[in-house]
C-alpha cells in the first residue's frame, strides 16, 4: 500500500507566503510595538484631563456612599443597643403592672411611648409598640391600643398572630364585631399551627355570632373540626357550630 505523503509548504511557494501573511499580527501589536502603547497611554491621559472634574465627582460620590453606609450601619447598631437598654426598665414596670409608668416612664427611665417613637426603626422599638398596645388594652384605651398594635410588625410565630388577635379584642370592646372577626381570622391564618389557630378561630366564630353573621360563624367553627381535629377546642366547636347553623336556618 502506498504511503500518503503530506505536502509541506515550500519557502519559495507563493501560497506558503500568503499563509504566513494571513496570520493575525494585531493581537501582539501592543506587546511588540512601543509606539502603539505610548499612543494608547496618551489617549488615556487626554481622556482623564478632559473629564477630570467628572471623574473626581464620581470618585467623591462613591467615597461618600461607602462612608455613609458605614456610619448608617454603626448608627443603627447604636440605636438598637440604646433601645434594648431602655426597654429593660419599661418591661419591668409593665410586668409589675405599673402600666402608666411603663408607658410614660419617669425622671430616670424612658417609657414605651418614647421608645416606640424614638427608636421606631429598631427591633426593640417595634416591640415597644406591642407592649404599649397591650398596656393600653388593659387600661381600657382601646383606640390607642389598636394604633400601637397596628404599628407593631414581626415575623415571629407567636407575637404577630397575638397582635392581630389583640386588635380583634380591642375592636370587640368597641362594638366592632365585623372588624374583630376579620382580625381573629387573620391571626388564625398567620403561620397557621395547631396550638394557636383553633383559639383564634373560636374567637372569630364568636365575633361573627355577635354580628349575627351565623353562616361565617359556622364556617369558623367548622375549620377547627376539619383542620385541627386534635385540638382541645373541638368539643366546643361542635356545639357552637350546631348552634350557629340553627340560627342561620340551615
Amino acid at each position: 500500500m502506498a504511503n500518503k505523503s503530506t505536502k509541506k509548504p515550500n519557502a519559495t511557494d507563493p501560497n506558503a507566503e500568503n499563509l504566513t501573511n494571513a496570520t493575525p499580527q494585531h493581537e501582539y501589536e501592543f506587546l511588540e510595538n512601543p509606539d502603539a502603547i505610548a499612543d494608547r497611554l496618551a489617549q488615556s491621559e487626554d481622556f482623564v484631563k478632559k473629564h477630570k472634574n467628572t471623574l473626581l465627582g464620581v470618585f467623591a460620590a462613591l467615597a461618600l456612599l461607602i462612608a455613609g453606609g458605614f456610619f448608617y450601619y454603626s448608627y443603627k447598631q447604636n440605636q438598637e443597643e440604646e433601645a434594648q437598654v431602655a426597654m429593660f426598665q419599661a418591661v419591668y414596670d409593665f410586668e409589675a403592672d405599673s402600666l402608666n409608668k411603663a408607658l410614660k416612664g419617669d425622671a430616670r427611665y424612658k417609657g414605651l411611648e418614647y421608645i416606640s417613637e424614638e427608636y421606631s426603626g429598631t427591633k426593640a422599638g417595634k416591640l415597644a409598640n406591642f407592649y404599649a398596645g397591650v398596656a393600653y388594652l388593659k387600661q381600657g384605651k382601646y383606640k390607642e391600643a389598636i394604633d400601637k398594635l397596628e404599628d407593631f410588625s414581626s415575623d415571629d410565630l407567636i407575637l404577630q398572630g397575638r397582635a392581630y388577635s389583640l386588635i380583634g379584642d380591642a375592636n370587640m370592646e368597641l362594638g366592632n364585631s365585623a372588624e374583630a372577626a376579620e382580625m381573629y381570622t387573620k391571626a388564625a391564618n398567620y403561620k397557621s399551627n395547631e396550638f394557636f389557630a383553633p383559639q383564634y378561630l373560636m374567637k372569630a366564630g364568636m365575633a361573627y355570632e355577635a354580628g349575627k353573621n351565623y353562616t361565617e360563624a359556622a364556617n369558623a367553627y367548622d375549620q377547627i373540626l376539619t383542620k385541627y381535629a386534635a385540638s382541645t377546642e373541638v368539643n366546643d366547636a361542635k356545639k357552637y357550630k350546631a348552634r350557629a347553623e340553627g340560627l342561620a336556618g340551615k
